[in-house]
């Protein structure tokens, strides 16, 4: 997705949210400082023409029974998920609210993070960002210096905007669980937005499987 076609659904998250863009971009500017960028081919070496598992942090995450071989990509919280299930993501999407000492500690083991900066988590950046190795940026308001903009709200939608982005064959969805109760992995004090935006996640998937190229399957369990 470009950046114009994103920034009709930005407008209307900001609006709905009452979120600041300057704040957004004051986020951004301090990541694009803080962090040590990765090269962006890395992702595409990666993805490009593999399956992609992409983990979100929902209930449903403990009925997976088997894991399905591909490129594993958390959202978040579900790093700490797989790290319990001995697997290490290949790639994390974080906008630094789950635990950070898993994120350090996958980060360590091999996973390259994608971090995000909006406008509430510029002390996480500040405090965390320049921590991580082979890491690569993103806003959600217009991109510039290191930082991309591939599309997407939350950490779970855009992991799967960048999983289209870089051309996987075919991109399979676990724990994405936007209508039902909170996982014990999203790590929300907020619950009433987390839903809000959950909904916002499902919206933005669902537009992206009637307009993307690739094929997104929903909410496998087995």
């Amino acid at each position: 997705m470009n950046y114009e076609e994103w920034r009709k659904f930005y407008r209307k998250i900001l609006r709905d949210f009452g979120f600041s863009e300057e704040s957004d971009i004051i986020a951004a500017k301090i990541l694009d400082a803080f962090l040590k960028s990765v090269d962006i081919d890395v992702l595409r070496e990666k993805i490009q023409g593999r399956r992609v598992n992409v983990y979100g942090a929902g209930p449903s995450l403990k009925e997976i029974k088997k894991f399905q071989r591909g490129v594993n990509i958390a959202a978040d919280g579900a790093t700490s998920f797989l790290l319990g299930r001995g697997i290490v993501p290949d790639i994390i999407v974080t906008d630094l609210d789950g635990k950070v000492e898993d994120l350090l500690k996958a980060n360590k083991k091999g996973s390259i993070l994608v971090v995000h900066a909006h406008g509430d988590n510029i002390d996480a950046i500040k405090k965390y960002a320049a921590k991580f190795k082979n890491a690569a940026g993103t806003t959600q308001s217009k991109p510039f210096g290191s930082l991309h903009n591939f599309g997407g709200f939350t950490d779970g939608d855009r992991a799967v905007f960048l999983a289209e982005h870089f051309k996987a064959k075919k991109i399979a969805l676990y724990g994405m669980d936007f209508r039902s109760k909170i996982g014990r992995y999203s790590f929300s004090r907020d619950s009433e937005t987390k839903r809000k935006k959950l909904l916002w996640a499902e919206k933005l998937i669902n537009y992206l499987r009637r307009k993307g190229k690739v094929e997104i399957t929903w909410l496998e369990s087995s």
